[in-house]
């Protein structure tokens, strides 16, 4: 009680502040999404997201040796792939010798020991744009899953350390779980998308990669919301994380971040796995358009975001401010 009690005397200057901090930040609490691009000396800046390229496998492994030495020690893995290659049932995303798979195998020649985690999903392989196949006017869970299957066992093949679905597809853990160990890839973990949210904060992201939803000569669904979650729910989130838990996953993410804080908390309350966030692309993109304006200070708006999403429960951040904030915490 006040006046013995006075929460000040640990607010007095930053060294009592430090000794008495909940929540601490390192360059290892971040993985860094990355988008693959074919051909060679290629870097293009995405207009939607400044300071994130596509690249060009030869200048995908440099930067992935920086984002090492800066203390990084995991990156998310996208590819941009040629319009001639996609199909309904994204049959280039399994070729032994596709981008990603060639990726996979760059990376983890020039840089053995960070950890390489693919996106496993279709809609970069999709005439649609959607995550899965269509058949009938909807996409397709199971068969989708038999292709989720084989692409990441060869993701697997490749070197992948962890695969990611971000597909949100019924029972894909368990059969991705049960593919890879058939294949012999026992050790090869599962990061799940297990509450990714039907959100806007993903456009961004979609113009990096062209993976939005088409119109088409068929009928196919105009968004994702028979996949993705439904962002109005909470309890929703604990069961699919749960349930993802079960069926063999080794961490389980949350997507998006800042606005979804609550469902972090909810998640990593009710899971005893690690807890990933996706600080998504629109949140990226936000900070970025309102710096630039003078309405806020980028660094330290972007530290305290990424502080809030580590107090909430993440174990890890999959963060397009990874490196930048990576050069900062270096610093101190």
């Amino acid at each position: 009680m006040f006046p013995l009690q006075r929460g000040r005397r640990l607010r007095v200057n930053e060294s009592i502040r430090s000794l008495v901090r909940e929540t601490t930040l390192s360059p290892s609490d971040f993985m860094f999404p990355m988008f693959i691009a074919e051909g060679e000396n290629v870097e293009v800046e995405i207009p939607s997201m400044p300071g994130i390229f596509r690249r060009s496998i030869d200048l995908t492994v440099k930067e992935v040796q920086e984002l090492f030495e800066l203390g990084i020690r995991a990156v998310n893995i996208y590819v941009k792939v040629d319009e001639n290659l996609k199909d309904n049932a994204g049959t280039e995303a399994w070729n032994p010798n596709g981008l990603m798979q060639n990726a996979i195998r760059a990376i983890k020649t020039a840089c053995p020991e960070m950890i390489v985690m693919p996106d496993v999903a279709l809609d970069p392989y999709s005439i649609y744009g959607h995550d899965g196949i269509i058949a009938n006017g909807d996409v397709e869970n199971d068969s989708t899953n038999d292709a989720l299957v084989k692409m990441a066992v060869s993701h697997a093949q490749a070197g992948a350390d962890f695969v990611a679905p971000s597909d949100m597809m019924d029972g894909r853990v368990l059969r991705l779980r049960q593919g890879l160990d058939a294949a012999g890839f026992h050790n090869v973990g599962i990061m799940s998308y297990s509450a990714k949210y039907a959100s806007a904060f993903y456009g961004p992201f979609r113009d990096a990669l062209d993976s939005a939803p088409k119109d088409a000569d068929v009928v196919v669904p105009k968004n994702k919301k028979t996949y993705q979650m439904d962002y109005a729910n909470r309890l929703e989130a604990i069961k699919e994380a749960l349930w993802d838990v079960e069926e063999g996953a080794d961490m389980v993410m949350v997507k998006p971040g800042i606005a979804y804080l609550d469902i972090v908390r909810e998640v990593k309350n009710a899971v005893l796995v690690p807890v990933t966030v996706y600080h998504v692309s629109g949140e990226y993109a936000m900070i970025k358009a309102a710096s630039e304006r003078g309405w806020l200070d980028h660094d330290q708006t972007m530290m305290e975001q990424l502080m809030c999403i580590k107090r909430a429960g993440a174990s890890l951040i999959s963060t397009y401010f990874a490196k930048e904030a990576a050069i900062l915490l270096n610093k101190k």
